[in-house]
């Protein structure tokens, strides 16, 4: 029965394909390595030749001669060396420029905004450079090293085929026990480079949702995922530590074994007339100068950078190729938010810092149980942090925030979100199930109630997609931005807290699908504040909460038109810039 070959890696097949459109550069690069092995393959010959014919044979300035020839060689090397430089960067840098199309087209021919920007930075600015520069050294130092064993026993043959026996056997043994260990090392440097970019995605994830995470009260949670993936990435670098500890025994019997055989036989080669006392020096500047230094630098480069370079590329390779609205009635069975209490701001003041311009100055607002607010204003005019204040993630520096007469910034964390649930622009999901994501607010909600709230808020396509509530979620940055809001916003509307703040949650949806989630949000029994991020937030709402200078006006939408002329440039602004608004909802004109 014939075996079919081993298929060949993704990268191995990249890189062979790159490297043939710099066929040319390689040839030179290969040439000059062959002249740059010259001092290898005369070393042992020229000391031999000085020893015998020169000074041992009471002939000093033939020995310095042929130390001369010796010295020739070398600068010849030195001359080749620098010869080869433009051809390596030739082969090199053609390499870099595909890899970053590469990971730059991935990137930007998805649909939809990538969701794992902390995996593709790392792509670009570690796994390229990492792959140019591995290269680039494996090029300079390997085409060398290489020659050089070649080179070192050709030489032992000219200079004493004898000592071949006592050569040759432990280096073939060295090589086939490196061989051996190739599969492991591969194995966990590749371990190593994912653990790399999990910890990379998990705290890029963590660091983007930090106001999700504290309103959700998860920061254990967080804590703990984050440091598993810390704790396997130092367990996948000892794991690779512990491989590439066992390529000193391949050095100790490739590289070092040879010359103590040689030691050994000595006295005896030279009294049976095998060896001369040149020769034997020779040998020994074969084994010690060149063939011991070229086989660790082989086991290094091979154990350590070659192998790096195999995963990068890898990775690399394997990038992706760049390539009916739910009824808003929808009935969940039991509701999942409590008795509405009412929302009370009074006399809020807070500011940023000491000498800065306050967000607030004596601001006051009261939200009745069940009303819809959306907060407007320009950039700065303090929308988010409002919304940390009602959500009881900061204390505010004057004034009082109050929900049902509790203070939100009081409670624990798990207490907190049970009363106010606030989910931010960057909204966070971690490693599990999509079931228990959706209910870490409410850990009792059914799959039924799952799959009615991801109908009723537009998610369902996206809940079969990803498998379902028990499917697991490995790497949540997978996923796009506005794919992440969604399964949050699914998150959010189970939580049992009777006040919802959507901090510009739906912003990485289109204008269609935000409506969907508003109205569905707007029929939940509770309280809703929405910082609008479209005009259609603000129609929607039954009080508009303007935020100007520090100060707040709150009107129906038709009479802040008609009360600020800042509201009527901000809705002249969405509306020259927004998408089409849905149906029926009627804008009023200004005065």
């Amino acid at each position: 029965m014939t075996r079919s070959p081993a298929p060949r890696s993704p990268g191995s097949t990249l890189l062979r394909s790159q490297l043939a459109t710099t066929r040319t550069a390689l040839v030179r690069v290969l040439a000059w390595s062959a002249v740059e092995a010259l001092p290898s393959l005369l070393s042992g010959l020229l000391i031999a030749a000085a020893t015998d014919r020169g000074f041992l044979a009471g002939r000093p300035a033939v020995g310095f001669a042929w130390l001369a020839a010796f010295a020739a060689a070398v600068g010849v090397r030195a001359y080749a060396a620098r010869a080869a430089f433009p051809y390596v960067a030739a082969v090199v840098e053609p390499l870099r420029d595909a890899l970053v199309r590469r990971v730059v087209h991935s990137a930007l021919g998805r649909t939809e905004p990538a969701g794992n920007g902390p995996s593709e930075v790392a792509r670009l600015t570690e796994q390229v450079e990492s792959a140019r520069q591995l290269t680039a050294t494996l090029l300079r130092t390997l085409r060398s090293v290489g020659i050089t064993v070649l080179a070192a026993v050709l030489g032992l043959a000219v200079l004493a085929p004898v000592t071949l026996p006592l050569v040759l056997p432990p280096l073939v043994v060295g090589g086939l026990l490196f061989a051996r260990l190739l599969g492991p090392l591969v194995a966990r440097q590749r371990a190593v480079v994912m653990a790399d970019e999990r910890v990379a995605a998990e705290a890029g994830l963590a660091f983007a949702g930090v106001r999700d995470i504290a309103a959700c009260g998860a920061q254990g949670r967080v804590e703990r995922s984050v440091g598993a993936a810390v704790l396997a990435q130092g367990a996948a670098v000892r794991a690779l530590g512990r491989a590439a500890a066992l390529r000193t025994l391949t050095v100790a019997v490739a590289g070092r074994l040879p010359l103590l055989l040689v030691v050994a036989a000595a006295p005896w080669l030279l009294g049976h007339g095998y060896l001369t006392t040149g020769q034997l020096l020779g040998i020994a500047a074969y084994l010690v100068q060149q063939l011991e230094p070229a086989v660790r630098s082989v086991a290094g480069m091979v154990g350590s950078w070659l192998l790096e370079l195999a995963v990068v590329l890898d990775r690399l390779a394997t990038l992706p190729d760049p390539p009916g609205r739910p009824a808003t009635g929808a009935v969940l069975g039991e509701t999942p938010a409590a008795q509405a209490p009412v929302v009370r701001l009074q006399g809020l003041h807070h500011a940023h810092g000491a000498s800065a311009e306050p967000v607030f100055t004596a601001l006051d607002l009261t939200l009745a149980p069940g009303e819809h607010l959306a907060v407007v204003g320009p950039s700065g005019a303090g929308k988010s942090t409002l919304a940390a204040l009602l959500a009881g993630l900061v204390p505010p520096q004057q004034g009082a925030v109050s929900v049902g007469g509790v203070v939100p910034h009081t409670l624990p964390d798990r207490t907190r979100a049970g009363l106010v649930a606030l989910l931010p622009q960057e909204a966070y999901l971690f490693t599990g199930t999509v079931g228990e994501n959706l209910r870490w607010l409410r850990p009792d909600a059914t799959d039924r109630q799952l799959g009615d709230t991801a109908e009723l808020l537009g998610a369902t396509e996206l809940l079969e997609r990803l498998g379902g509530p028990t499917a697991e979620l490995p790497d949540p940055a997978t996923l796009s931005a506005g794919e992440r809001q969604l399964l949050a916003l699914v998150r959010t509307y189970l939580s049992p807290a009777p006040v919802v703040v959507l901090d510009e949650a739906t912003c990485h949806l289109d204008a269609s699908a935000e409506a969907v989630v508003e109205a569905a949000f707007a029929a939940r029994p509770g309280t809703l504040v929405v910082i609008a991020h479209r005009i259609g937030s603000a129609l929607r709402a039954d009080r508009v909460l303007l935020l100007e200078a520090g100060r707040g006006l709150t009107a129906r939408h038709g009479d802040l038109q008609v009360l600020s002329p800042l509201y009527r440039e901000l809705v002249g602004h969405w509306l020259g810039s927004s998408l089409p608004q849905p149906d029926g909802l009627a804008i009023v004109p200004g005065p």
